[in-house]
């Protein structure tokens, strides 16, 4: 079943949510329009999407590539009652949630690459960008992007699909796991998100390299992640906790089962 604003509304039906959805052939960017509607007061679980984005966005101001048609490409407002120096978790649970659900419909198994890649052997089928704004010490809002090529993959050294599956049945599914879960305010639930990403986290145990956004180098073995959504890092120095920027792997490494 393609996407339309009939099946975004079916998919918030699913977890019981009552908000806007807005659904574009063809639009510039789905994170851009979702976080243009959170300024102007739309409520949480608002969701865009769209068939094909022209000015897809990435993370570190990257360009999202798609093959119009074949990708899952979603943005979702969230106004999460959470502290804002555990942003890192939100991402994380989407990650944890999409990587089960797309398991569940395509029959593959799909692991996180911190902090926000989907992988299926080691191509990267999927993304996830996180975007918030303050107001004092809480978030105003929360737009999560997600974008996953299905049935093929755009021309990008290192990009993969992750199978026809129907893109509906896919953010039905996604939706779904993530509801679930999603409860900022609780107590536990830092400890539940990282809990729930570490089964499913490509990275622990692995040797790599992180170059954060002020451009420092972390080398060494990925330990674990925190319950603030940091990477920690034991190299020669001893331990580092990388909180945002970019990770690579540096050596195959066995994937958790």
């Amino acid at each position: 079943m393609p996407l339309t604003d009939a099946a975004l509304r079916a998919a918030l039906d699913r977890i019981g949510a009552r908000a806007p959805v807005r659904f574009d052939e063809v639009t510039g960017s789905t994170q851009r329009t979702a976080i243009e509607l959170a300024r102007a007061g739309a409520p949480e679980w608002t969701l865009v999407a769209a068939g094909h984005q022209t000015e897809g966005r990435g993370r570190l101001g990257r360009t999202w590539l798609d093959e119009p048609g074949r990708a899952l490409l979603v943005s979702l407002v969230l106004r999460p009652e959470l502290e804002p120096d555990r942003a890192g978790l939100i991402p994380l649970l989407a990650g944890s949630s999409m990587a089960r659900a797309c398991e569940a419909l395509a029959r593959v198994q799909v692991r996180c690459r911190w902090p926000n890649d989907l992988l299926v052997d080691e191509r990267k089928v999927g993304g996830l960008l996180a975007e918030s704004v303050l107001e004092g010490e809480a978030f105003a809002f929360v737009v999560l992007g997600i974008g996953v090529n299905l049935g093929s993959a755009p021309g990008v050294p290192g990009a993969g699909a992750l199978g026809d599956v129907d893109a509906a049945a896919l953010l039905e599914a996604f939706l779904e796991t993530f509801a679930r879960h999603y409860e900022p305010a609780h107590p536990a639930f830092a400890g539940a998100v990282v809990e729930g990403y570490r089964r499913v986290c490509a990275t622990i145990g692995r040797r790599v390299r992180a170059r954060t956004t002020g451009g420092a180098l972390v080398e060494g073995e990925a330990l674990d992640v925190d319950e603030r959504g940091g990477l920690v890092v034991r190299t020669d120095a001893g331990l580092e906790v990388v909180r945002f920027g970019e990770v690579e792997h540096l050596d195959q490494g066995a994937l958790p089962g």
